[in-house]
């Protein structure tokens, strides 16, 4: 080996030592790269095991907490649940728990207490057991019910969504009420209501109200009873008393006629007063809605007191508003008996002058009917307006007093107004008079038809020659209400020249002027119809005070066909009254009308008088033995069948509440109370008469 080579030999050696020590180099930088990161994520791990055993250390004393609020919380649950049936079973009503299979989870005492005596039921029966138990040991009262229908009741009952409440008896005579609701897993919360003592004060409330309506019962019978059997005889005091005032007796029999008459309407006026009193005071003011005809229900209060009238220089006046409508809906009796007591007490205090009984259309749109009672008597003080209203109360002291009464009568008045909707006042001057009035709101009655016009084309103008200006009022706008054109004289001169002028078809006057006036009658060429005021009563041609628009149209309606009709048959009445005294009152009191008065002593008299020849009218006593005059009307109205129907007018001393309208049930037309009023009776029969003599001619 030359020495080049060698050298290379060394060079080449070198040069792979070098190579090898460059890796070498190069292999313990990764090692210590390495070590590094394996340092690095040892000293990772070391951190993370530290946190790990601080959370587990924490865990550890979470855990330790949790346990220990655990521990207390089962405790407090444990005393709540305690507490809770302690609480339950301290209650006297029943309290159980069910669960969704209708198995008794838990209930307490008094919930297992109807089980003690018999077969024991505890938690895990069933529900269907405890109703077997409650059969099988007679445990409840079914009070008459089957056993199959009480049990499947009972069960259908927790099928309901919402579960019905029933009330048990049990053979120890409580009342359980059981009350049961569904719970969200499908259980029952049962609740049983010990409800014995409210049952029981329940029955005596039942009991004691039974007693009371019983007592009241008595007392409505009894205040009937003594109504129709004071009433009775009544009509025939005050009927006769009235009568034998018109025979023309001197002056001391005519005194003491008129106080029998005086003395025996006062007792009836008490009677009345203290019987309304006593229903009011009782909270029995009862009202009623039926049809009213207001005119004929004012006519009718107002003939009420004619014969008192007979005796005091008062004229008694009537302005009903022509516009107003004629029926309403409303309680009849309690709006007469209101008016009755206003107008009385108007002439009660008046000596001289007139009453005024205005009706008119209401502006209040809470109204529509005022209704007031004028006067010209004492007056009333201005420190006494509100005293009068009181019970017992009157303007005089009793040492002075003027006038005789309860002092009832207004107190009664304003109770009435005001439970029919209204208010009652009074405008008064000491000395110069005093008006009551009060508005109502009556619906109009959607059956009434309107007044009738004038039947006559011809009559289209009349002549007045009357004295009162107030009557002058009232018949200007009454007749011009029928479409009649109207004139008022003064003088006989005027009058003759305003005869002349006017040309008119109908004259009316005073009675005093009727010769004066036929006189120049006689000298015109047409004819011209008469009707005279206050002239002899029942007569064609004259008319009386109050003036109404039926009466006046029906006068003038019979005045201007009187020559044009043949002349009428009889118009047949058939009366039925069992009373002797009042059979001869009631005869009397017709005597003098143009009719034809078969009287009967009862009712199956009347049904057999009917079916013989029918009448054109019936009066009707109500209290008759055999066959009432109720059942009376009721077989007329059978026999009748509706082909035909005869007008029947109750004469009756029933006057308690509610009589008026049980009466007309029966097919009655019109009610009359005893004592009778000769006026009003007579007034009765001469209208339905007329239309009866109507029927007659249209039948001819």
């Amino acid at each position: 080996m030359n020495s080049t080579e060698f050298e290379q030999e060394l060079a080449q050696e070198r040069r792979g030592r070098l190579a090898a020590e460059r890796m070498l180099e190069h292999k313990q930088a990764e090692l210590q790269a390495a070590n590094r990161q394996l340092s690095e994520h040892a000293l990772a791990l070391s951190d993370q095991i530290v946190d790990q055993r601080q959370v587990v250390s924490d865990l550890r004393g979470e855990k330790s907490k949790v346990s220990q609020d655990l521990e207390r919380a089962n405790t407090r649950v444990v005393a709540v649940e305690r507490l809770l049936w302690a609480s339950l079973e301290t209650i006297p009503d029943g309290f159980a728990l069910f669960g969704p299979d209708f198995r008794l989870i838990a209930a307490n005492d008094p919930y297992l207490a109807v089980f003690e005596e018999t077969s024991g039921i505890g938690p895990g029966d069933s529900y269907q057991a405890i109703l077997d138990v409650c059969l099988d040991d007679g445990l409840v009262d079914l009070q008459g019910q089957n056993e199959d229908t009480w049990y499947d009741t009972m069960l259908d009952r927790w099928n309901d969504p919402k579960i019905p409440p029933v009330t048990l008896r049990f053979w120890n005579g409580m009342h359980i009420k059981m009350v049961d609701r569904r719970t969200a897993d499908g259980g029952i919360v049962s609740l049983a209501l010990n409800i014995t003592d409210d049952i029981l004060r329940e029955e005596e409330l039942r009991e004691a109200r039974d007693k009371a309506q019983a007592a009241d019962r008595a007392k409505s019978a009894f205040l009937a009873k003594m109504s129709h059997e004071l009433r009775t005889p009544m009509n025939g005091v005050v009927g006769m008393a009235d009568l034998l005032m018109e025979r023309g007796l001197d002056a001391e029999s005519h005194l003491y006629t008129e106080t029998i008459r005086n003395s025996g309407q006062a007792l009836l006026d008490i009677i009345n007063e203290i019987l309304d009193f006593s229903r009011i005071e009782a909270d029995r003011v009862n009202l009623r809605e039926n049809s009213v005809d207001l005119p004929g229900l004012v006519q009718d209060v107002l003939l009420l007191f004619q014969p008192t009238l007979r005796d005091k220089p008062i004229e008694m006046h009537l302005d009903y508003d022509p516009s107003l409508a004629t029926h309403f809906l409303g309680d009849a009796g309690r709006l007469r008996q209101i008016l009755v007591n206003l107008v009385g007490n108007a002439i009660k205090f008046t000596e001289t002058g007139h009453v005024l009984l205005r009706v008119s259309s209401a502006l209040d749109p809470k109204s529509n009917v005022v209704i007031s009672v004028e006067d010209t008597g004492v007056g009333i003080p201005d420190g006494l307006h509100d005293h009068i209203f009181g019970e017992f109360n009157q303007v005089e002291d009793n040492e002075d007093r003027q006038a005789e009464g309860t002092g009832l009568g207004l107190a009664i008045t304003r109770k009435l107004v005001e439970a029919m909707g209204g208010t009652l006042w009074v405008d008064s001057v000491d000395g110069r008079g005093s008006c009551f009035g009060f508005a109502l709101n009556l619906p109009q009655d959607g059956d009434a038809s309107a007044p009738p016009p004038v039947s006559t084309p011809d009559l289209s103008r009349a002549l007045l020659w009357v004295e009162d200006p107030l009557d002058c009022k009232i018949f200007e706008r009454l007749l011009g209400s029928l479409g009649i054109e109207v004139w008022a004289t003064g003088e006989t001169s005027e009058f003759g020249l305003a005869l002349e002028r006017r040309s008119p078809h109908l004259v009316i006057c005073e009675a005093g002027r009727r010769e004066a006036v036929t006189a120049l009658l006689a000298k015109h060429p047409t004819e011209i119809l008469l009707l005279t005021i206050s002239g002899k009563p029942g007569t064609q041609d004259n008319i009386d005070r109050p003036f109404l628009r039926n009466v006046v149209l029906s006068k003038i309606q019979a005045l201007t066909s009187a020559d044009k009709s043949p002349a009428n048959e009889r118009v047949r009445v058939l009366a039925a009254e069992d009373n002797k005294t009042n059979q001869l009152v009631l005869s009397k009191m017709l005597d003098g009308l143009d009719i034809d008065l078969t009287l009967v002593e009862d009712g199956a008299q009347a049904i057999a008088n009917f079916k013989q020849q029918t009448p054109d009218l019936i009066l009707l006593d109500i209290s008759m033995p055999k066959m009432d005059g109720m059942e009376v009307a009721r077989k007329i109205r059978s026999l009748e069948g509706g082909t035909s129907h005869v007008p029947i007018i109750a004469m009756t001393a029933h006057a308690m509440t509610g009589d008026e309208e049980r009466i007309r049930a029966s097919g009655i037309d019109h009610y009359l109370t005893k004592p009778l009023n000769k006026l009003l009776v007579r007034s009765h029969v001469e209208a339905l008469t007329l239309s009866a003599s109507t029927v007659q001619e249209i039948a001819r």
